[in-house]
């Protein structure tokens, strides 16, 4: 029987998030990335959503490790998670490795935890794979792509990446590495869809220090710039031209602060003599010489920047004199919120700028051109599109028959599908367990489907209680059913419909009573159905109706 390399995406396929994969190969599994996705409006309470593991507890004996291309949340946000169900050994760079120990500590995890750390260049053994770490550039310091060992062969793992000719940290990826193995030959490329949509190249990370260098001369407002708090080597570029201009800056917002003490720390970040200011003292300055770095691009409602605008932040009271600069473009599913607070500040008399136009922000991940490259550099057998939604996955496709692969040489698969490659041949073999776990609170998959259903359900047509005072002797009803309504009616105002609903649960009611000894199962049942099919002729609403029986 020949051998078989299994990849098994447990998260990142047909969504923007939540990136996971798995690799198995002579009995061994290693896992890629660990990350979570944000929730979307319709999940009421959820705070994010973290892959299914099942498939990694019911295999925990075999597996060797996890490797981590970098510290976005949607690569490492589900690790304390899933850490408490399948302990492994951690590997990625030093920078990863800072911000994976913030959440540790967070979690209690840093004993129980092995985090090792490596140089890109270097390659690490764990059991039959041998992973060698490959620079890339991305919109956060010390990224990395994999490429994954066998003797089966070479599968390369993009991680999020660009192509950067001119990167703050002057490490440019390591086109000469994808060129040298794409000659050893390169079994599979597993490579990042998200803006293959758009055609050309991404623009490098400099043209945004040129913008701010731009902005900051020559104004007399006082300067507040929001954009991630992990893109580093923005805010780098936000230092080094506050300095030029004779600026001091400020920091504010929790992730932000810890971020800058991290990159510092590991001296991923440079900040310029006498320019650092906390919060409180900077405000004696002239506004002309004060910046603030916040959190909020995403227009987040707990973020330094929401409060700002408006009016709960504890230091920062923005009006007329200020400038904003939002030095990042809106998630897909965030617009909204994120106009709702450039709306606000307008409001207020402060100037925005957001234009994409003015290069104000350039995307951390690979544009049609770039990914081509990568492919012809690689030169792969075999091809399987990963982070991205269905479109993205079938244009990356047509993007690699473009360049003369075999369309049955690329595997579009989904969340839990198991491709199976041999050295000739590609095939999606089975499925495993994959799908969503909810986080609410310190909650993590305790509310599921049924839940969320509920949850929906409450959020749109609000809830109808029916009481019923039921006699422990006869079974007889012993008053009128007491309603109690949230979120449908306004009670004060709608008298009549309470009355027919009275009425109309007390006829059920009676109707179980008259045919025989009382099961509450059955009287609950039928109150319920009367009612709810009463509202929805009336009122054209479904609200969610609890009968309640009382035996007194």
């Amino acid at each position: 029987m020949a051998e078989k390399l299994k990849i098994i995406p447990l998260g990142g396929l047909n969504e923007i998030g939540k990136n996971m994969t798995v690799f198995e190969f002579g009995g061994e599994i290693i896992v890629v990335d660990c990350g979570m996705a944000f929730p979307g409006d319709d999940m009421y309470g959820i705070d994010s959503i973290i892959p299914d593991v099942t498939y990694l507890i019911k295999n925990r004996a075999r597996i060797r490790g996890l490797f981590i291309t970098h510290g976005h949340e949607d690569h490492v946000g589900a690790i304390p998670y899933v850490l408490k169900q399948v302990n492994m050994p951690i590997y990625c760079t030093r920078f990863t490795a800072g911000l994976i120990k913030l959440k540790l500590e967070e979690h209690g995890l840093t004993k129980s935890t092995k985090l090792i750390t490596v140089e890109p260049g270097k390659s690490v053994r764990a059991g039959k794979f041998t992973v060698e770490f490959i620079h890339v550039n991305h919109s956060i310091a010390d990224s990395v792509a994999f490429a994954i060992h066998t003797h089966m062969g070479t599968v390369v793992h993009t991680g999020d990446f660009k192509i950067d000719s001119t990167p703050i940290d002057g490490e440019v990826i390591d086109l000469a590495r994808f060129g040298e193995l794409g000659k050893e030959g390169v079994l599979c490329l597993c490579a990042d869809s998200t803006n293959v949509e758009r055609p050309g190249f991404t623009p490098s990370e400099k043209t945004v220090g040129a913008t701010f260098a731009r902005q900051f001369q020559n104004c007399d407002e006082r300067i507040i710039v929001t954009t991630f708090a992990s893109n580093v080597h923005r805010i780098q570029q936000v230092l080094t031209a506050a300095a030029q201009a004779g600026r001091k800056v400020a920091v504010t917002g929790r992730s932000m602060e810890n971020m800058m003490r991290v990159s510092t720390e590991l001296g991923y970040m440079k900040v310029p003599k006498n320019t650092l200011m906390d919060i409180s003292r900077i405000k004696g300055l002239p506004k002309n010489k004060q910046v603030i770095v916040t959190t909020g691009s995403q227009g987040e409602e707990m973020s330094a920047l929401y409060r700002m605008a408006f009016s709960t932040h504890k230091q920062v009271e923005l009006g007329a004199g200020d400038k904003v600069i939002i030095s990042a473009s809106a998630i897909p599913g965030n617009e909204v919120t994120v106009g709702r607070v450039i709306n606000e500040l307008f409001r207020k008399g402060v100037k925005v700028v957001y234009d994409r136009a003015d290069m104000l922000h350039v995307s951390g991940h690979a544009c049609q051109e770039e990914l081509k490259i990568i492919h012809a550099l690689t030169k792969p057998r075999f091809f399987v599109p990963l982070h991205g939604e269905q479109r993205m996955l079938q244009i990356h496709s047509q993007v690699a028959q473009q360049m003369g692969m075999d369309r049955n040489h690329i595997a579009i698969a989904d969340n839990g599908t198991v491709v199976e490659l041999t050295t000739k041949t590609l095939k999606l073999g089975g499925t495993v367990p994959a799908g969503e776990i909810y986080v609410d609170g310190a909650g993590v998959g305790d509310v599921g489907t049924v839940v969320m259903r509920d949850r929906k359900r409450l959020a749109e047509d609000g809830m109808v209680v029916v009481v019923l005072p039921i006699s422990a002797h006869n079974g007889d009803l012993l008053s009128e059913p007491e309603i109690v309504t949230r979120g449908f009616i306004y009670v004060k105002e709608s008298g009549d419909l309470m009355k027919e609903l009275q009425s109309v649960a007390q006829d059920a009611a009676e109707s179980v009573s008259r045919k025989r000894a009382r099961d509450d199962g059955e009287l609950r049942g039928t109150v319920k159905s009367a009612v709810s099919s009463y509202l929805f002729k009336t009122t054209r609403r479904s609200p969610m109706v609890i009968p309640v029986v009382t035996r007194l």
